[in-house]
């Protein structure tokens, strides 16, 4: 109220803030999830190529996820995979098979029906997800009716580059998420991953609010010896900006979120239910229950529903039983960073996101692809040649699937080696940031640099009471600077410029815990 202002006689009220203005920490753990979805429209609105924020699986099914037909009918399957199974001269030396009447058959999809983000997403809500960005670059593309080539890497021809570049370029204008992810960046070429990694990268670089999580193609089946030729060729396409701002984990996660009645014949050979009799009803097995089934199936008056059919193929035949648990192992193998993204956010609920999220299980994990040994993981943990880290999933006995790293690719800086640090520093300076925009445009003086060493000090302090920072008292854990000869000078308020200098001491994980002994003489009898 300006006194200077009141002219009629009365009683005025003039209220003054009794607390100076405070710095409220962001939201931590925002993953942006960009990828392909079964459908983007809500209310008769597309949204495609619109990031939506969304708050549960709910919001997601909601906007991106196809509706059910009315009952009776089955419920619309929101991914629906294709395999098939291909004949082999002798057992395959590569990739899942199995043996069916003395004949070896790989089993292997069909590479345009593979797609990962909605078992992302919903690896996400199990691990403790909440708040999270969808950009859905489009919904999923036509199948090719035909195999891949069995023990090679996926490679979905409609996973496309520019999809997934322009949908990354839409949270340009988004500064709340923290996190981006594209899951189905893996299902690129090596050289166009390799681009979109890098192009990831540079953008949270200049965005500076939110780090990359990565998954390495060639995770999903490595080769027990000659998986390093994945791990060499992620980091060769990961370039050498932002590295600080990345973090990869390995390998792909075995899961338990699709289910038996996730996968029925429809799944199988394009739905061509003929193919699918041939290996459950050969001239030299005859099986007359499956033929019956399959003569349903192919009969048009039939009223039995899809999930009927599918349960009377699994008592009619084992094999069928069989084809079923595998394919569902392999749809199950899914990229861990969704899981991880979830794993963040529960971390830094509990506690903050100077805690690592490691040396803890991911929900849903039910097997590995590859077991890494101890040895093997100091080849991940630790590149003499780039310096790339790259964190671990690794069974351990007595303990279960463990994330077993907690590093950026950056791992040859001192500033920036630790996922925590490098989080809990984006996470002071945005909530420093929005806070000091409260002071844009007020008078650069004394008045107005105590404001705002007061309110940041204040907000260190209590960050430093949580265990946030480093120090046997606040001033061992942080500093806060701001004024004239200090860190500013007359020229810096001719132009407009309050400088404020920050120092805080992060704290580090114990990644390495060294324990000592030493015999000791007795000292009595």
């Amino acid at each position: 109220m300006n006194l200077s202002t009141i002219q009629t006689p009365g009683v005025y009220i003039q209220e003054l803030n009794a607390f100076p203005n405070s710095v409220v920490g962001v939201a931590t753990a925002i993953p942006a999830f960009i990828g392909y979805t079964p459908q983007a429209s809500y209310e008769g609105k597309s949204y495609t190529n619109v990031p939506v924020k969304i708050t549960s699986f709910a919001d997601f099914q909601a906007f991106f996820c196809l509706p059910d037909p009315p009952a009776p009918a089955s419920p619309s399957k929101q991914y629906k995979p294709e395999y098939y199974l291909v004949a082999e001269k002798s057992q395959p030396l590569k990739g899942d098979y199995m043996l069916i009447a003395g004949t070896y058959y790989s089993i292997v999809p069909d590479p345009n029906t593979v797609y990962y983000l909605y078992n992302s997403v919903r690896l996400f809500y199990e691990n403790g997800g909440g708040d999270a960005y969808i950009v859905s670059v489009g919904s999923y593309g036509p199948a090719s009716q035909k195999a891949g080539t069995p023990g090679i890497p996926v490679v979905n021809p409609n996973v496309q580059l520019n999809d997934l570049t322009k949908g990354l370029s839409l949270l340009l204008n988004e500064q709340e998420p923290t996190m981006y992810i594209c899951p189905e960046a893996t299902l690129l070429s090596v050289e166009n991953n390799g681009t979109l990694m890098q192009a990831m990268l540079l953008q949270a670089t200049q965005m500076q609010t939110a780090m990359c999580l990565f998954d390495i193609i060639g995770g999903d089946a490595p080769d027990p010896i000659l998986y390093t030729e994945d791990i060499t060729n992620f980091r060769m396409n990961t370039g050498s900006v932002g590295l600080n701002y990345g973090m990869a984990y390995y390998p792909f996660i075995g899961t338990t979120i699709m289910q038996n009645s996730d996968i029925d014949y429809t799944n199988l050979f394009g739905g061509d239910v003929k193919q699918l009799e041939a290996v459950l009803n050969p001239p030299s097995a005859p099986n007359p229950a499956v033929a019956t089934i399959i003569a349903n199936i192919q009969n048009p008056s039939s009223t039995l529903t899809v999930t009927q059919n599918h349960n009377a193929l699994l008592i009619a035949s084992q094999t069928y039983s069989l084809m079923i648990k595998h394919i569902v192992a392999d749809a199950n193998i899914l990229p861990p960073s969704g899981a991880m993204a979830g794993v963040i956010t529960t971390v830094d609920n509990a506690v903050g996101p100077w805690e690592a999220p490691a040396n803890t299980s991911i929900v849903g994990a039910a097997s590995l692809p590859i077991s890494i040994s101890e040895s093997q993981q100091a080849n991940l943990n630790v590149d003499a040649v780039s310096g790339k880290s790259i964190n671990a999933i690794r069974t351990f006995n007595g303990l279960g699937i463990l994330i077993w790293g907690s590093r950026t690719l950056d791992g040859n800086s001192q500033d920036w080696r630790y996922i925590p640090v490098r989080r809990t520093m984006i996470f002071l300076e945005q909530s420093c940031k929005l806070a000091a925009q409260a002071y844009v445009f007020q008078p650069n003086d004394k008045n107005t640099w105590e404001a705002v060493i007061s309110m940041i000090s204040s907000f260190l302090s209590s960050i430093w009471k949580q265990g946030g920072l480093q120090g046997a008292s606040a001033s061992d854990a942080f500093s806060v600077a701001c004024g004239l000869g200090s860190t500013m000078t007359a020229d810096d308020l001719l132009n407009g410029f309050m400088n404020v200098t920050v120092k805080v001491a992060v704290v580090h994980p114990a990644e390495f815990i060294v324990l000592t002994f030493q015999q000791q003489m007795a000292t009595s009898s």
